[in-house]
């Protein structure tokens, strides 16, 4: 059996496009005929496993706005009052990333076959998140499907755009830090040898600064191999630290402690996590799967355990109020008594979804403040660069002339 994206006029002389499986062209022309419709056209699909093209895939292949608009767009369509699997079809045709128009026909095709569309995501972890399928089965399991998938579409973008914020914000520094370390570099391997030699020609005291340039310049220029695999062990080192248990809880810990990002840490994550709550609610999962869910979406070690603890209390019938309210050096003070005033009046997602965005809000403001307050931090740590590089070069030449 082949697998073919057909073009084809049903029984009330519309026209439908979609997946079917025949032997071959002539059989699948012979099958539509004898079922009274007509075929158009016949594509035939590469037969590997769609699942297993994904799943093969070490990381996820689907960039996150092409995401944010499938959704988007998958939400609307059905509001207009599309079939799913008409919807899934007029999208796929519009999407060029490969991997993701295999995912698509792929669910087009479970859909026709009966299975829901939370179902069929569920094969695509790497692309469709626990949260996605969660809000969806609630939208299919309430009817309410196509408010569902808008919620989850802007909980995606909201959650796209503040990531982009912070990242946006460490770009620049990060540039700077990177030609200023090369600059640096190259100062070492092929400025400085030739100073040196001039000074240990003359036999001029090199100051303690000089030698420990110096040294460096010496170790650069005859280990330069081996320098390159100690910076590449120590990025492997780190990033294995990193993903270790142990490891992610000292950086999460020494992140919360730091001044200024400690404190936007915490806002980015409170709103995180305030809105993922906020929208899985909105969608009518229960309340105990969707403080679970957010603490998969959390990538904070300590709010993690947090949400853990929540969950835990919540099933016991407490409040979640009560136990943020106990984290106030964790958690924003604001987070727990808004989460205490949703629960007291009944509008808990609503006051969850306010607080999200009061504080992405914040988090906006504060990388725009960051990014004016970064630069002439930069300066300063450049100026410090350049003089203690010009005192040790200088110095030792006002030796010269003092012997002279």
């Amino acid at each position: 059996m082949s697998k073919f994206k057909i073009s084809a006029i049903n029984k009330d002389g519309k026209k439908y496009e979609g997946p079917r499986d025949s032997n071959d062209k002539f059989s699948l022309y012979e099958e539509l005929k004898g079922e009274g419709e007509t075929l158009i056209s016949a594509v035939k699909i590469e037969e590997e496993s769609k699942v297993s093209k994904v799943l093969s895939v070490p990381f996820s292949i689907v960039p996150e706005h092409q995401k944010i608009i499938f959704v988007k767009n998958l939400g609307s369509m059905i509001s207009a009052g599309l079939p799913l699997a008409r919807c899934l079809s007029i999208l796929e045709k519009q999407i060029k990333n490969t991997k993701f128009k295999n995912v698509i026909l792929s669910m087009e095709t479970d859909i026709r076959k009966g299975k829901t569309l939370s179902d069929s995501a569920k094969n695509y972890p790497r692309i469709f998140s626990n949260l996605f399928v969660s809000m969806v089965r609630a939208g299919e399991e309430s009817g309410k499907l196509a408010e569902s998938l808008t919620i989850v579409g802007n909980q995606l973008e909201s959650s796209y755009k503040l990531k982009k914020k912070v990242k946006g914000a460490m770009i620049y520094p990060s540039v700077i830090l990177a030609v200023m370390i090369t600059i640096g570099v190259l100062m070492l391997v092929y400025v400085v040898p030739g100073i040196t030699a001039t000074f240990k020609d003359l036999n001029v005291k090199l100051p303690a600064m000089t030698n420990i340039l110096i040294a460096c310049s010496d170790f650069l220029k005859n280990n330069f191999l081996l320098s390159i695999i100690i910076v590449i062990a120590m990025g492997i080192g780190y990033y294995l630290f990193s993903i270790s248990k142990f490891g992610k809880r000292v950086i999460d810990n020494i992140t919360l402690s730091l001044p200024v990002v400690g404190n936007l840490s915490r806002e980015v994550n409170s709103a995180r996590i305030c809105r993922t709550i906020s929208s899985l609610l909105s969608s009518g999962v229960p309340f105990s799967e969707a403080i679970k869910i957010t603490s998969d979406v959390v990538q904070n070690s300590y709010f993690k355990n947090l949400l853990n603890e929540a969950k835990i209390q919540v099933e016991k019938g407490e409040t979640i109020s009560g136990v943020f309210l106990k984290k106030e050096k964790l958690s924003p003070v604001f987070v727990g008594e808004m989460m205490n005033v949703g629960e007291e009046t009944g509008r808990l997602p609503a006051m969850l979804l306010e607080v999200a965005i009061f504080y992405e809000n914040s988090v906006d403001q504060k990388t725009k403040d960051m990014s004016a307050i970064i630069e002439p931090v930069l300066m300063v740590i450049i100026g410090v660069a350049v003089g203690f590089f010009a005192l040790s070069m200088i110095t030792p030449i006002y030796s010269l002339m003092d012997t002279i």
